[in-house]
């Protein structure tokens, strides 16, 4: 009887054995499917990261960069019309001061809707709301013991209605905005982060907006240091860069009057001549193409009320962008309208066809418009060349 109470209760054990092994064994071989699925997944990810790289060296990295200007920054809003209607969209943007602004709200959205967006905000800025005023104001202000003349409160309720995202890293397209450092006077680039906060510190007008700090340390206009970064594109790989000026690229430097117009006049040639550099050293296969805007006298830097006509006159000069040199999706529409404000570096070219080696020999320095931007060479131009140099300085 013991015995067979034995037998059975061996069968009963030997059954539960067999049962949770085959239980254990498919555990296993489940486990085992979902981690090699896992893989498998993570392996066509990174085969695709792998795809899209080498599509982009294979195509090259287009990158906008869109430099400083201050109320003339409406301008790079016709610009952006123009070449979103045309589907062009950037892999990188680069902004410092106005460009910086304009930079990041179209980083959040490149699309002909997100202009439209910006084009509402520019066309409703007036001097109030970008400089509000205290009771107390006048040019005597610029003597007190103070930061600024004009609180920030206003330029930063503009970029918070233009940036749809919180975070630098956020943006549809990857944007890096740039502005000078009070601790050392360096340039410090901004690739993520509060966007608000990065776009505020580099438009930082000196003397009109205060610095404004982030991470211990205080900043301020990044046109200060670097107003046209295409070094900056340069070096992150860009093979092909469309640069958005404010101003004209011919910077012909006022005979001063007064002493504070001497000072201003000096600190202008020395901006312009880190974008002259950098044009000088462009390296062999970078394709520059520059978009600026018109000379029509001398503005207040508060003074919004041609905002309409800048505008208009950036989709006249984006409009030969696209026609001459095929930016934007093959197949879209292009514009026939002519602009004498458009220049192009690599052979050195310019929409008006006139001579550069006058102009920009002697305003660019060490920069020789003979030599070639693309190949980095000295062979002579084969296109017609414009005058090709810096464009003009602002915030």
């Amino acid at each position: 009887m013991s015995f067979a109470a034995a037998g059975t209760s061996f069968v009963i054990v030997f059954t539960l054995f067999v049962v949770v092994t085959l239980v254990l064994v498919v555990l296993v071989i489940r486990f085992t499917l979902q981690r090699a699925a896992v893989a498998r997944q993570q392996w066509l990810v990174d085969q695709e990261a792998l795809l899209v790289d080498d599509e982009d060296e294979r195509r090259g990295i287009t990158a906008l960069v869109l430099a400083g200007g201050g109320v003339r920054g409406a301008v790079q809003v016709g610009m952006l019309q123009v070449l979103t209607e045309h589907g062009f969209v950037p892999d990188r943007i680069y902004g410092s001061s106005v460009g910086a602004v304009n930079g990041v709200a179209f980083a959040g959205d490149p699309t002909r809707r997100g202009v439209e967006r910006m084009t509402e905000i520019w066309t409703g800025l007036t001097r109030d709301r970008v400089y509000p005023q205290g009771r107390l104001h006048g040019p005597w202000l610029y003597l007190q013991q103070r930061d600024s003349v004009y609180a920030n409160s206003g330029l930063r309720s503009v970029i918070e209605e233009g940036v749809t995202f919180e975070r630098l890293e956020d943006a549809v397209i990857p944007v890096e905005l740039v502005a000078t450092s009070l601790t050392d006077g360096r340039e410090r680039w901004f690739t993520y982060g509060p966007a608000v906060e990065a776009a505020l510190a580099s438009a930082a007008i000196p003397a009109v907006f205060p610095p404004v700090e982030i991470d211990g340390d205080r900043f301020i206009d990044g046109g200060v240091v670097n107003n046209v970064p295409i070094r900056r594109a340069i070096d992150a790989g860009a093979t092909r860069i469309v640069v958005l000026l404010c101003t004209p690229a011919i910077y012909t430097p006022t005979t001063p009057k007064r002493p504070v117009e001497a000072m201003l006049n000096a600190l202008f040639i020395s901006i312009h001549a880190r974008f002259a550099r950098d044009m000088a050293q462009l390296p062999p296969g970078v394709e520059v193409i520059l978009c600026s805007g018109s000379d029509d006298g001398i503005r207040d830097f508060d003074d919004f009320s041609t905002t309409q006509a800048l505008i208009a006159q950036g989709r006249e000069e984006a409009s030969e962008v696209v026609r001459r040199y095929g930016l934007g999706r093959p197949g879209m529409p292009a514009s026939t309208s002519a602009s004498d404000g458009l220049d192009r570096v690599d052979g050195v070219t310019g929409a008006d066809g006139a001579d550069v080696a006058e102009v920009a020999g002697a305003s660019a320095g060490e920069w020789s418009p003979t030599t070639s931007a693309v190949s980095g060479t000295s062979d002579p131009v084969t296109e017609p060349a414009g005058p090709v140099t810096h464009p003009e300085v602002g915030t």
